[in-house]
């Protein structure tokens, strides 16, 4: 049986100080890199950072932020959480990726996608009325860049490509995943272009997504593609005991979800649909016993071979991140390869 991988996402949220005031992007950044520093120490196998454009995360260049991270790690594999292809251009995507594997010898490992936020379309001089076509024709040329040392390749959202090299090309093939937000025709597309799929699961049980991994097994039959390693995405934080983890991160999680909610007309939230999150859906929420039988269930349901779990939701502040992280490298993670194993062996 293939160990289950257990990584951390990040979109550089930024974070509180400790005088409770909102600090600068700048420390924000600076202090992703300790977190990921810390990850890296106690054994977490991955760090995905995500690409935002908006004032309330901080990450905005990815590649860079985990260029930094390859110089200070060992042996933590390195992507992100998602890459915003469809607002990209994916020859400097895969030449940005490619120049990091070698940086960090062979661990760079994309995560690619269109993002649940659109503030990148205008920015880069996008149409939003192009959603489709500019992630299908980007993927595709990535996929193809990632096999081929010379691409011929046109499309109609980015100039041709005629017997071009691409430079520099990695030692080795890279691992490419696709972020999927829950769409079938999403699933399908992962599976046409032979990269590997991660679910973000964001709200709700995981057994809802069952037949979305019923879908992925089945067009791999149908289209002759290898089964690959599926993984899950999903928000959640670790600290010493339930309720400690409950109250810390709800004053943050609370004034995130109430900004978005005021943004795009959602509901107002309200601390009883956080906690019946955290019992009943996609919020890995808890003590390390807590979350870590989550994660192992999570496991069981879907036959997955990854799972990363997004540890900053608002502005939490640094202390409670590092924390979190060393709790669920030191604590969380044996524990589901302890429960995952048991559970193979029909424990």
């Amino acid at each position: 049986m293939t160990q289950i991988s257990l990584g951390l996402d990040t979109f550089g949220d930024v974070s509180l100080g400790v005088d409770g005031r909102p600090q600068s992007m700048d420390q924000t950044l600076r202090e992703v890199l300790d977190q990921a520093v810390l990850a890296d120490e106690v054994g977490i196998d991955f760090i995905g950072l995500g690409e935002h454009h908006r004032p309330d995360f901080a990450i905005s260049a990815p590649e860079i932020v985990l260029a930094a991270i390859a110089g200070r790690t060992r042996r933590i594999r390195l992507g992100t959480a998602v890459t915003v292809l469809s607002t990209d251009d994916p020859v400097r995507v895969f030449q940005r990726f490619a120049t990091l594997d070698a940086l960090s010898n062979g661990r760079a490992e994309p995560i690619l996608g269109r993002g649940s936020f659109t503030e990148s379309y205008p920015l880069f001089g996008h149409d939003l009325n192009e959603y489709e076509q500019l992630f299908e024709e980007r993927l595709d040329l990535f996929a193809r860049l990632t096999r081929e040392p010379r691409i011929t390749w046109s499309g109609q959202t980015r100039s041709p490509l005629q017997d071009q090299a691409i430079y520099p090309q990695p030692a080795r093939p890279m691992t490419v995943w696709v972020g999927v937000g829950g769409s079938p025709e999403s699933v399908v597309r992962v599976v046409r272009q032979d990269l590997q799929l991660i679910l973000a699961i964001i709200g709700g049980d995981a057994a809802r997504f069952a037949p979305y991994i019923d879908l992925y097994q089945r067009a791999c039959a149908q289209l002759g593609r290898p089964q690959r390693p599926v993984g899950v995405h999903s928000p959640g934080f670790v600290a010493e005991t339930d309720e400690a983890a409950q109250e810390t991160l709800w004053p943050h999680y609370a004034e995130m979800y109430g900004r978005l909610g005021r943004e795009r007309g959602w509901p107002q939230v309200t601390k009883d649909r956080y906690l019946s999150e955290i019992h009943d859906g996609a919020l890995y929420v808890g003590s390390p016993e807590t979350v870590a039988r989550k994660i192992a269930r999570t496991v069981k349901l879907l036959g997955i071979q990854r799972f990363d779990m997004k540890y900053a939701t608002g502005p939490v502040p640094h202390g409670a991140l590092m924390d979190c992280i060393r709790l669920y490298g030191e604590k969380v993670i044996p524990l589901v390869r302890e429960m995952v194993g048991a559970q193979a062996q029909g424990g």
